[in-house]
C-alpha cells in the first residue's frame, strides 16, 4: 500500500507537470534541447557527505541526440551500483515549457534491479519544478525493491544563479527518515556548473550534496 501511495504521488505530479503548458525546461537532466538534432553531452559528480554515515561520490553522464536521451549513473540507486537508462524526450510550452522524459533502464554492482521512471521538468519566468521518479525493482529479493524521487522548486534571480529547495527518497546511505528535505544553489558559468544541497538541516541526519558538472 504504501508503494503504491508513492507510485500514484510520482505520476500525478508528471501529469500535473504535462497540463501545466504545451521547449524544454530551465533545469532538469538533458544536456541539450530536445529539438537539437546534433550530439550533445554532460557530466556531474555529486560528492556526499553524510553525517554519522560513509562520505561517497555519485557521478552521472548523459547524452542527447534530438528527443533521444541516454543517461548512465553510478552509486545513484546504491553505494557501489552501476546503472543505465534509455529515453524518449517530449516536450512543448511557450509562456510555460515542460519536459516529459520516460526512461528504461537496468542496475548491476551492488544492486540487480530492473528500473523504470520519469523525468519532467516545467518552467515559467524564473520559477521551474523538477522531477526524478523511478521504481527499483530488485531481481533477488522483492521486498528489497522500493520507489526513489528527487524533486526540485527552484528560481533564477539571474541567468548565472539559481536557488531553491530539493527533496529525495532514497536508499543510498543509512539513516530512519523517509524523505529528506533542504535548500540548494547553484551557480553557472558557461558550460559548467557548480553547486550544493543540504538536506536534513539541524538534524542528526544532515547530508550535504556538492555538484560540479559541464556539458559539451
Amino acid at each position: 500500500m504504501r508503494g503504491a501511495t508513492h507510485a500514484i504521488a510520482i505520476f500525478a505530479a508528471v501529469a500535473a507537470t504535462a497540463a501545466l503548458a504545451d521547449e524544454g525546461g530551465a533545469s532538469g537532466r538533458r544536456a541539450s534541447p530536445a529539438a537539437k538534432p546534433s550530439w550533445a553531452f554532460g557530466l556531474t559528480a555529486y560528492p556526499t557527505v553524510v553525517r554519522g554515515g560513509d562520505d561517497y561520490t555519485s557521478a552521472i553522464a548523459v547524452a542527447d541526440r534530438g528527443a533521444l536521451h541516454l543517461e548512465a549513473r553510478v552509486n545513484y540507486e546504491d553505494q557501489g551500483a552501476r546503472s543505465a537508462f534509455v529515453g524518449w524526450t517530449f516536450a512543448g510550452g511557450d509562456a510555460i515549457t515542460w519536459e516529459v522524459t520516460p526512461i528504461v533502464g537496468g542496475a548491476w554492482g551492488t544492486l540487480r534491479a530492473y528500473v523504470p521512471g520519469v523525468e519532467a521538468t516545467v518552467a515559467w519566468r524564473q520559477v521551474d519544478f523538477y522531477l526524478e521518479g523511478e521504481y527499483v525493482h530488485d531481481s533477488k529479493d522483492r521486498d528489497d525493491s522500493y520507489w526513489y524521487a528527487w524533486t526540485e522548486l527552484g528560481y533564477r534571480p539571474a541567468e548565472w544563479l539559481r536557488l531553491g529547495l530539493a527533496a529525495q527518497r532514497t536508499r543510498a546511505y543509512g539513516g530512519e527518515r523517509d524523505i529528506q528535505r533542504g535548500p540548494f544553489v547553484q551557480l553557472t558559468f558557461g558550460p559548467v556548473t557548480v553547486g550544493g544541497y543540504w538536506f536534513n538541516p539541524g538534524s542528526n541526519e544532515q547530508v550535504f550534496v556538492g555538484q560540479a558538472g559541464v556539458s559539451f
